[in-house]
């Protein structure tokens, strides 16, 4: 069995590894929370383009005679 100064420095070096760990995760998620507003931004546009083009296609067609009568 380990001794208690043995075992004290494993648990410090797998509480540093650990915090290592956690800062890359934080890192990461920030990173993609960012990816995400972009994103959103991204598609509230699209979307407000696309219902403005639904707006000015949806006019109703001219009601014409078609071509055999």
């Amino acid at each position: 069995m380990a001794s208690s100064d043995e075992r004290i420095t494993m648990l410090e070096e797998l509480a540093a590894h650990q915090g290592r760990v956690i800062e890359e995760l934080s890192t990461e998620v920030a990173e993609q929370w960012k990816v995400i507003n972009e994103m959103r931004r991204k598609l509230e546009r699209l979307t407000e383009r696309l219902l403005d083009l639904e707006e000015t296609n949806l006019e109703a067609p001219a009601i014409t005679k078609p071509p055999h009568y």
